[in-house]
């Protein structure tokens, strides 16, 4: 048996906790902020407000202490809106302790340093080196929608770590005849290629906004691979990553499918609605590609990388441009070679 930490109350905490718990034989504590998240999955067993309708094992329970949640823990997941990413791991300090393995499932890069989930983690903990902490760090990653993979559709995910050990044990503990765990040891490559499909699949939502074909959106998902892989590799991937599960896998799924919060926002946007008014009407969800893309620019920038696609949809999401003016200019940019 493993103790286990859930960090973040969203559906895709709840979907791993459901994972988890349903194999009888982990003990898994949840952390969530709100507190009628956590009446509704410790009294009712379900997370009524972000997974409506899947029975969580009770196995997992929830709270809303940190200390409660992380007491006991040998292996800490977060997952939570990157933008909490620091401040909710100051908070936890004090909590944590040297023998802990960490999981980061959180799809998304910090705005203000551009840095990666890990690396952020790393930079918060990094304080406490001199009392000998030196924290061993994963990536949970791949396409899986937590509505699928709660009720147990069979799904395949990435495990990324440098640490072989902690890779094999997360894909041990992890791993049912349901949800199938691969393991990888390019970080960079699995953040990287979890961050910046939701970019490209709002993109592809814009696309069925604005009542275009499968012609389009399968050239956003093929350019927009390009486009990924590019900067992944400028940043140390493998190219070969982004071709796999946390990559392709990921890109296909979020670009195409009806579940993906961020294909929903380019759907609103192509048919003409703010982006203040459709985040507000999400109810506390979060499609991380909305602030993924400013990161992002910021990042393709930096190491002058050209990313078309998305400094287009920069522009829809922060600077009010047009979806069909943003199409079209994707659309007559000068002619050049494909594998350029």
């Amino acid at each position: 048996m493993s103790e286990i930490a859930i960090i973040g109350g969203g559906a895709w905490g709840t979907g791993l906790a459901i994972v988890l718990g349903r194999k009888g034989v982990h003990r898994v504590r949840m952390w969530v902020y709100e507190k009628e998240v956590c009446e509704s999955i410790n009294r009712r067993h379900e997370n009524e407000l972000f997974l409506r309708g899947q029975r969580i094992p009770e196995a997992v329970r929830a709270t809303n202490s940190l200390q409660e949640a992380l007491g006991g823990a040998e292996i800490v997941v977060s997952v939570m809106p990157s933008h909490h990413v620091r401040r909710v791991f100051r908070e936890m300090q004090l909590h944590l302790s040297p023998e802990m393995l960490f999981v980061s499932a959180t799809k998304g890069l910090e705005n203000e340093t551009l840095l990666r989930v890990t690396e952020v983690i790393k930079e918060v903990l990094g304080v406490r080196a001199k009392d000998g902490f030196d924290p061993r760090i994963g990536a949970l990653s791949g396409p899986s929608f937590a509505q699928e993979v709660a009720r147990g559709d069979p799904t395949a995910i990435t495990i990324a770590s440098g640490d072989t050990d902690l890779a094999r044990r997360v894909q041990a503990d992890f791993s049912d005849p349901c949800f199938r765990v691969y393991t990888n040891d390019d970080v960079t490559g699995v953040e990287m290629g979890g961050a910046l499909k939701n970019i490209i699949a709002i993109a592809a939502g814009v696309c069925d906004g604005l009542g275009l074909g499968h012609n389009s959106v399968a050239a956003l998902v093929t350019r927009g691979l390009a486009e990924i892989t590019r900067l992944a590799v400028a940043r140390g991937a493998r190219r070969d990553t982004l071709a796999g599960l946390s990559g392709m896998g990921d890109l296909v799924l979020t670009c195409t499918g009806g579940l993906s919060r961020n294909r929903t926002v380019g759907v609103e946007l192509g048919r003409g609605r703010k982006l203040a008014e459709i985040i507000a009407s999400m109810h506390g969800m979060v499609a991380e590609g909305v602030l993924t893309t400013n990161a992002a620019v910021g990042l393709a920038c930096k190491m002058k990388i050209e990313m078309p696609i998305t400094q287009q949809m920069h522009a829809i999401l922060h600077q009010g441009k047009p979806p069909r003016d943003a199409i079209h200019e994707l659309m007559t940019r000068p002619g050049k070679g494909e594998n350029l």
